[in-house]
This record gives structure tokens, C-alpha cells and sequence, in this order.
């Protein structure tokens, strides 16, 4: 994280994302109780999206006044105020920016009073009222002003200052109570010449005046400044949870998806639901605590289904997460984009406190999914969300570079055959029913009905029931989540159009995952070494410490109390993110919200495959194998 200093006592701190704030801060001296010398620090906080940055400048804004005046000279208005903000604009976005402002007083939004007392008298407050003629009360206003700057490039001429019902920010206007423009840059719209660099200043003045009955004290006043591009988007806002409930908030433009209110009481264990929004063009890494998490250092980070303790005041207040997006870097399947991505991530720490240092989001070219992708403890890329990949008919060359598949006559899956498995029967009890494939590696296949040899062990199908059914208002994690992706058949998951009989301890080579990506591998004990599942989970997330039964099973596992939760829970903590999606069995779907089962590459034997298996009391790591016609979720990795 970069640090400038730019003035004095003005703290600069920069970090990539969407958007560019500012906090500014603002004091007021009321009375004699403070000399002139003391002060507070301004501290600046920027979000510097692509191209397009914002800077603050200024010393902090101190002033002692006299109660029953106003803060700038006599006069029948505010004057010069208490202090002025220069805020610098770049960004070489042909559509324009926004800038917002709100109040912030106390670690709290949306607050009707901005400045609020500090010190031993609690009764008083200033409010966000503008001055008017005859008024005695207490008031912050502020207006802001374009300004022309001959030695610089910047051009204010498409430069617009805002007004809302109270009237326009180039007067004195209180500080908005919530998020409200106050300025917003157009390109030359409507002339030959495009902008190449949208920029310009702003000047910002602060002003007070102080009602007779004031107490003297020291009042602090905050305003947040937040430059979004293009100028038709809206900035992040806080929002309010229902007493006794955890509500779960989109946080962002254009999200599809619903999330209901959680019961939850303080002090109790929680596992937080599995998420229900989609964003296009965005990958989701989590929950957070704080709708701005990209510049407030204080915001906690959560897995989709981490196990909490309900924080206290849950029961009176609620509780408010966020979700986490991350903006798509590029194509998943642009193997110089995926390795300048991977390279740039810190590896996530295991103990949950990793940030937005380890996260990314890149889209797969098939069927324009995003999914966030993070480094994590083995120094691997995974995708942090399950594979979503959807029912398609058409197979072109432009598909195949795109999938992993068979090489040159690879397709990503003849889904004419793949689709639609919630509305059949899985069971073998029931030969009309089972299907299976015969065709050639080129992808060309037919679909047999009736009686085989095991039939049900040749299906290579799929189930999209959780991506195609999204829960209509979750407030457990029993629903069709969005989240939890498709369930995936083994042969399905390996993209095997030919049945591939593959033997005891057989890894293939071809997945569902997109090209450079794979399925993990997976094994018993005695492939320990070539496990990338048990590389993570036990080697990384889990410090090398193996199961307790190791020595004594062949396939060992993390069980009891605490350790099998421990490892569980970690597996489920930001941003590993493993989910308990469930599967899709004989007949239909279960286990939402209880186990989380995600198919390995490597086969046990005819009938079954090797998977990591994962409950809230114990975890086999890509030890445990089951039925290969069993739909089961899927994570990629890329690397050896």
C-alpha cells in the first residue's frame, strides 16, 4: 500500500478499486476552552479506480468561535468560513465522473447531526441545517466552488455543480445526510473533440455558526468525498439491519438476487448463509462488516458460510454484511492475464484476516461467468466460487481453445446431452431412466435408454439446479443458492464424452474447468504427495498437521471436536470459501447448508472417484471417494 504525504497533517493512503474518496475532517472550537495551537489530524482516504484518481489538500480546519456568531468575519453571512478543501480530479473516463459527499461523525453514516459534541458536556450537537435569515439554531454548511487553474491542464467548462431540494452546493448548503451528488464532469458531448483526460478542481468551504446556547466545547465534523465513473453510477451505501437479525445487502449496481433476515442472538454460533447474488462482470469473495471495506482498514472480511460468534448487540441493533465484489482483471482463459494476476495476490493467511491483497476476479469466455479467484495457502490460484457453467448446445472451434478438454478435438462438453438432469431420474433402480454415452473422443455421441452394465457408473451428466432455481428469499442455507453452482456427475466433470473406464489412482488430464485450468487432484494416503487437496488443506491451511487416524486409515480424515471444526471452518473462512453446497444423490438434491462435496480428478477405481468432503465436525481431504454418477460441485486451480 503506497503512503504520500501531500500537506500538512493530510495522510494519503491509495488502494485499487472502483472508486475514489476523500474524508476530510473539520473542527470547531466553541468558547475559551481550547487555545489556538491545538489541532486534529486530517487523514485523506483514497480508492484510486482505473485511470482515475482524486486528491485532497488543505490543513485542518480549526476555529475558536463565540457563540451567537458566525464562523467566518462579521458580516450577514458566513464569509470565509472556517476552512477550505482543494479537491485535484483526474480520470480518462470519455464518460465522465460523479463526485458524492456525506457526513460522517462518530464511525456512524447518515447521521442527522455531522458535527457531534467531543468531551464531557453530551447535550450538544451542530446540525447539517444551512444558515437562513432569523435562524438561532446551530448549523455546518458548506459550499463548493469550480476552480480555473492556469498552470495546470485541468478544464472545469463541463464541470457541473449539483443541487438537490434544498438548493444548489455552489451556495451554502448543509452537509448531506446521506450520500448526495454534488458535482459531476461530462465529456464534450456533442463536439468533435473527445476529452483524453477528464480533470478539475474543486474548492470546498466549510462554514458554522454557533446558537447563543451553545455549550462550549469541541465539535468535530467529517465529510466524505467519493468519485465514481462513469457519472450515472451511484456510490456504496450503509444500511440498517433488523434488531435481533443478520442482513445480508447486495452493496452495488446492478446485482440480481434476494437474501432474507438470518436470526441470530449475540453470543451464539452462527453459520452465515451462502450468498444469492450475481453481479455480472464481478466475482463475489465474501462478506463484510463494512459497506466501504475497500477503504476503511478496519473492515472484518467473512467466507460466504464461515462459522461466527454473533457479535454482541445482534439482538438489539442487528447485524449488517456486505458483499464483497471484486472487478474482472480479464479473461480466465488468457494464460499471460491469469499469471500477471496470480502473481500480483499475496497468499492468503490462515487464521481469516487476509484482505482484498489476496483476491481477484476473472471471467470465464464460455458463458461470461465471473468468478473472484484467490492465492491460498499451497501458493496456488484457485476460483473461490463453484463453477456455474450452464447447458449449451453449440460446439465451435472458438469453445474448444476455450475448455480444457481433449486437446485439438476437445469440446467443452455436448450439454445437449448434459442438461437437465434435475428433471431426471439418477437411480439405476429404474433402466428407462438411466443413460449413457457412446460416441468418439471428437465429442460426436448418442444417448442410449434401457438396460447396460452399470449404467448409471457411464452417465456423465450434470444437475444446475442451484444456478438455474435461485432461492427466492433464503434465510437458511437449505435453498438453491446461487452460490453453491452445479452439480457435476465425476465423468461430467472431466468432460469425458467417451466413458473413460480410468483405473485405481488415474488422473485425467481433461476437466470442465476452463483451458489452463484443472480439477484437483485427489488420492488415498498412499498418493498423499500428489493430492493438490490435501497439499491445501492439510500442507497449507492446516500447517502440515496431518489427521489424528493417519497412521491407522486408509483414507484419513479430520473428525472430532474441535479439530475436525477447525479445519472446517478454516476451509469456510475468507477467502478459501469452500461451501457446504450439498450434492445431487440418486434422486435428487440434499445436504445444502451440512456437507460441502467437491469432485478431484483422480478415480479410485471403475465405479468411484475421489473427492474432498468437508462437514462443520470433520474433513476428508480429497481422500474420501463415492459414486461417479453422483452429482457434486467443482473448484478450479490452475498451476502444476
Amino acid at each position: 500500500m503506497k503512503r504520500a504525504d501531500i500537506t500538512l497533517n493530510v495522510s494519503l493512503y491509495a488502494l485499487y478499486g472502483m472508486m475514489c474518496s476523500i474524508l476530510m475532517f473539520g473542527l470547531l472550537l466553541v468558547g475559551n476552552t481550547v487555545s489556538a495551537d491545538d489541532s486534529v489530524v486530517s487523514k485523506t482516504s483514497i480508492t484510486v479506480p482505473e485511470a482515475c484518481t482524486m486528491t485532497g489538500s488543505g490543513t485542518t480546519h480549526a476555529a475558536t468561535l463565540t457563540p451567537g456568531t458566525y464562523s467566518g468575519a462579521s458580516g450577514s453571512e458566513y464569509e470565509n468560513g472556517i476552512g477550505k478543501t482543494t479537491l485535484t480530479t483526474i480520470c480518462n473516463d470519455n464518460n465522465g465522473f460523479s463526485i458524492y459527499a456525506i457526513g460522517y461523525t462518530g464511525n456512524s453514516y447518515n447521521s442527522e447531526n455531522h458535527t457531534k459534541l467531543v468531551g464531557t458536556n453530551t447535550g450538544g450537537t451542530i446540525s447539517t441545517k444551512a444558515y437562513a435569515s432569523g435562524d438561532n439554531n446551530s448549523n455546518w454548511s458548506m459550499k463548493l466552488t469550480k476552480v480555473t487553474d492556469s498552470t495546470e491542464s485541468y478544464n472545469p467548462q463541463n464541470l457541473t455543480i449539483q443541487s438537490d431540494t434544498e438548493g444548489i452546493f455552489s451556495s451554502w448548503h448543509s452537509v448531506p445526510a446521506s450520500y448526495t451528488k454534488v458535482a459531476e464532469y461530462h465529456a464534450n458531448t456533442g463536439s468533435s473533440t473527445t476529452d483524453t483526460t477528464l480533470g478539475a478542481k474543486l474548492e470546498t468551504t466549510y462554514a458554522a455558526y454557533i446558537a447563543s446556547n451553545q455549550p462550549a466545547d469541541i465539535y468535530v465534523g467529517q465529510v466524505k468525498y467519493t468519485m465514481v465513473h462513469p457519472y450515472i453510477e451511484t456510490p456504496l451505501q450503509p444500511q440498517t439491519a433488523t434488531p435481533g437479525c443478520i442482513n445480508y445487502f447486495p452493496n452495488g449496481s446492478n446485482v440480481d438476487g434476494t437474501m432474507g433476515c438470518q436470526s441470530a442472538t449475540d453470543g451464539n454460533l452462527i453459520d452465515l448463509l451462502a450468498s444469492n447474488f450475481s453481479r455480472t462482470g464481478y466475482g463475489f469473495a465474501g462478506w463484510s462488516d463494512s459497506f466501504d471495506y475497500t477503504t476503511n482498514p478496519n473492515a472484518k472480511f467473512y467466507g460466504p458460510m464461515e462459522t461466527i460468534t454473533v457479535p454482541t448487540g445482534t439482538t438489539a441493533n442487528g447485524l449488517s454484511l456486505y458483499a464483497v465484489w471484486i472487478k474482472s482483471q480479464g479473461s480466465i482463459q488468457d494464460q499471460s492475464k491469469v499469471a500477471s494476476v496470480c502473481n500480483s495476490l499475496t497468499t492468503a493467511p490462515t487464521d481469516g484476516t487476509a484482505n482484498l491483497t489476496s483476491v481477484s476476479a476473472l471471467t470465464d469466455q464460455r458463458d461470461n461467468n465471473t468468478y473472484a479467484i484467490a492465492k491460498l495457502a499451497d501458493d496456488k490460484c484457485w476460483m473461490i466460487e463453484n463453477l456455474r457453467l450452464e447447458a449449451d448446445n453449440t460446439r465451435t472451434a472458438e469453445k474448444q481453445a476455450l475448455a480444457q478438454g481433449y486437446g485439438t478435438s476437445a469440446t467443452y462438453g455436448n450439454f445437449g446431452g448434459l442438461a437437465n438432469a434435475e428433471s431426471s431420474n439418477f437411480s439405476n433402480s429404474t433402466t428407462a431412466n438411466s443413460l449413457y454415452y457412446s460416441g468418439t473422443q471428437s465429442g460426436d455421441a448418442t444417448i442410449n435408454i434401457g438396460t447396460t452394465d452399470f449404467p448409471d457408473y457411464r452417465m456423465p451428466r450434470y444437475n444446475n439446479l442451484n444456478t438455474s432455481t435461485r432461492a427466492s428469499n433464503p434465510t437458511n442455507n437449505s435453498g438453491n443458492m446461487y452460490s453453491y453452482g452445479n452439480y457435476y456427475t465425476w465423468h461430467a466433470a472431466i468432460a469425458d464424452l467417451t466413458y473413460n473406464g480410468t483405473n485405481n489412482q488415474s488422473t485425467t488430464g481433461t476437466s470442465l474447468c476452463p483451458a489452463g485450468w484443472h480439477l484437483p487432484k485427489g488420492g488415498n494416503k498412499s498418493n498423499e504427495a500428489n493430492n493438490e487437496i490435501w497439499s491445501l488443506v492439510v500442507d497449507g491451511i492446516n500447517g502440515g498437521t496431518k489427521p489424528t487416524d493417519y497412521d491407522s486409515s486408509t483414507y484419513p480424515y479430520y473428525t472430532g471436536i474441535p479439530e475436525g471444526s477447525d479445519v472446517s471452518n478454516k476451509l469456510r473462512t475468507y477467502p478459501n470459501n469452500f461451501l457446504y453446497s450439498g450434492n445431487f444423490d440418486s434422486s435428487s438434491a440434499g445436504s445444502r447448508g451440512s456437507y460441502g462435496c467437491y469432485w478431484s480428478s483422480t478415480a479410485r477405481d471403475y465405479h468411484n472417484s475421489y473427492y474432498l468432503y468437508l462437514t462443520s465436525s470433520y474433513v476428508r481431504p480429497g481422500t474420501n471417494d463415492y459414486y461417479k454418477y453422483f452429482g457434486r460441485s467443482i473448484r478450479c486451480t490452475v498451476g502444476s
